[in-house]
């Protein structure tokens, strides 16, 4: 099937959906605001990021300027789409921070590879880490005895696929005859 029946196939599923939300057969779950109002960081904020990496791309690389807003547009959108289909404003809002420091670690990535950049990366990502970590725990506290299952299950499977690091380099010698 080409590209064209493709489209042609979602919008003639999304024109039904839109039909019985508004005859009230499926209540208010599939209309247009509904929808828009739920997913517009998906609809609007993140093609908007995506087309700036596009322009990069399409440069050949020259404008590495244009991953600035690419990584900052990118990351809010994905901040604003996990805030909204999971309610979760109050303790998602240090990706914003952390959103500005993808799109100037992208320049550094992609541009001249300035160290100074670094700098602000470097504070802009820790702060937004630490507080994710600080709002992210007592998130997980509110969830009560899942929250904390899940916690210990995650260090567990971290802690054991890291495996068990030889104690000097002379053993990994030993291993390998």
């Amino acid at each position: 099937m080409n590209t064209r029946r493709w489209i042609g196939v979602v919008f003639l599923v999304l024109g039904v959906l839109f039909l019985t939300g508004q005859a009230g057969m499926l209540g208010d779950a599939f209309s247009p605001g509904k929808i828009l109002g739920t997913f517009w960081p998906l609809l609007f904020v993140i093609p908007i990021g995506l087309a700036f990496h596009i322009g990069f791309l399409a440069s050949g690389g020259r404008f590495a300027g244009l991953l600035v807003p690419g990584g900052i547009l990118l990351g809010v959108g994905v901040v604003c789409q996990i805030s909204m289909l999971f309610d979760a404003w109050g303790y998602m809002w240090p990706g914003f921070m952390a959103s500005v420091a993808l799109g100037l670690f992208e320049l550094y990535l992609f541009g001249n590879r300035q160290p100074a950049l670094l700098i602000p990366v470097g504070i802009l990502g820790g702060l937004s880490i630490i507080f994710f970590i600080v709002f992210g725990l007592g998130q997980l506290a509110t969830f009560g005895q899942y929250g904390f299952a899940a916690l210990f299950l995650l260090l567990g499977l971290a802690l054991f696929l890291r495996g068990e690091k030889p104690k000097n380099g002379s053993q990994r010698l030993k291993d390998l005859n």
